[in-house]
């Protein structure tokens, strides 16, 4: 099981979403969930991004929206840590 860490722009955009689209916090809270207790679960299509984006993580909440991550060690225990970045439609965060 992993540790989500949630930034604080992941946070602001999570609440704009889903005032705007309701029905988009279920989803999102099932993708979490998964990616807590096992990143690479099948449904997630977890993937590593290239590019600009070099070092993150992305995976899926539904057809069109995607979950920005990076994997990280916090610096007090040394455990493996996920932080959450943002969340958006393909065309929004990538």
């Amino acid at each position: 099981m992993m540790v989500l860490v949630w930034s604080p722009a992941f946070v602001r955009t999570v609440k704009r979403k889903t005032r705007r689209y309701p029905d988009l916090l279920e989803a999102i809270e099932k993708s979490l969930h998964r990616l807590e207790m096992d990143p690479f679960h099948p449904l997630l299509h977890t993937h590593k991004l290239t590019g600009h984006l070099s070092g993150t993580w992305a995976c899926s909440v539904d057809y069109d929206v995607r979950i920005l991550f990076e994997f990280v060690q916090n610096p007090e225990s040394g455990a493996e840590e996920i932080l959450l970045l943002t969340v958006g439609t393909h065309d929004e965060v990538y």
